[in-house]
């Protein structure tokens, strides 16, 4: 499906700006600023994430009832 096609690339992207925070934190004298967009942008993912499972978990219980 589509959407769950969406959902794996979100949790891959997820997963790189894990990636990414980690190996700019493990540098001594990091950029704080741009851990904290990363952060950002990794929220952001999330949420999206969970709407998408909440949103996708009521369509697919829709769609067994028919």
């Amino acid at each position: 499906m589509a959407v769950e096609s969406h959902i794996q690339q979100l949790i891959d992207k997820h997963k790189k700006l894990e990636e990414n925070i980690a190996e700019e934190m493990s540098h001594t004298g990091w950029d704080e600023l741009k851990v904290k967009s990363l952060k950002q942008q990794k929220l952001r993912l999330k949420e999206e994430l969970e709407r998408l499972r909440t949103d996708g978990g009521v369509l697919y219980a829709a769609a067994d009832r028919h």
